[in-house]
């Protein structure tokens, strides 16, 4: 039977059915609906998921760059305690539920992906905290509310990574904060940028094809 997963409340009932609460070795800290080895969505396939309406759901998975940005951004709270932060491409939320206990004055959380957007809302009630979504394709925007930008693994294709990459720089030029992390993608380029940290980031081999992966994360000067 096909589900209809057309509305906030049925995609909800969808994830928390398809994954399970769960933390990852890096962030023992955070609680997150994910999906692992016990979850159907693990198993699920491509026509299972079309055939429910359901995109590639990334969202399901705490990716190497977030969970990186994350563990950096909870070491290091005075980094955005106070300030107004935009979780750009956000996913399952974990970097951006890092700010949030960290003492963000607001956390916007940017998606395009409605799933994605309601696995966001399950997470932050799962950590207590409070998230503003902020949905459709925000690259290019100068908002002026912001005055810190982060990004967790956004350079895996290459029209994505030269498109949020201009975006960032003009961000900075503009007199944002801008920190970003990447596990090691191909299209990731760290000229003009100041590295703050390295984390070896446990994953698995059907999610990477390795068993780990050396993030770093930076913090873009021009």
């Amino acid at each position: 039977m096909v589900e209809v997963l057309h509305t906030p409340e049925s995609r909800a009932t969808f994830i928390t059915t398809h994954t399970a609460v769960d933390s990852t070795p890096l962030l023992p800290e955070l609680r997150l609906y994910l999906s692992t080895e016990v979850t159907p969505l693990w198993e699920a396939t491509e026509e299972f998921l079309e055939r429910n309406g359901v995109p590639p759901p990334y969202w399901a998975f705490a990716w190497a760059g977030g969970q990186a940005l994350a563990r950096w951004i909870l070491d290091n709270p005075e980094a955005v305690a106070g300030k107004r932060v935009l979780a750009f491409a956000a996913g399952c939320g974990v970097d951006a539920i890092a700010c949030a206990r960290s003492g963000a004055a607001t956390v916007w959380a940017n998606e395009i992906d409605a799933f994605a957007l309601t696995a966001l809302d399950l997470n932050a009630a799962l950590n207590d905290v409070a998230l503003t979504a902020l949905p459709d394709d925000i690259i290019g925007s100068l908002n002026a509310d912001w005055d810190i930008v982060i990004a967790g693994d956004v350079c895996y294709e290459r029209p994505m990574a030269e498109r949020v990459m201009a975006w960032l720089r003009a961000l900075v030029a503009d007199g944002r904060t801008v920190y970003l992390a990447d596990p090691g993608r191909n299209y990731f380029n760290a000229e003009g940028m100041e590295k703050l940290a390295s984390y070896t980031v446990p994953t698995t081999q059907d999610l990477e094809g390795c068993d780990t992966r050396l993030a770093g994360v930076y913090r873009v000067v021009g």
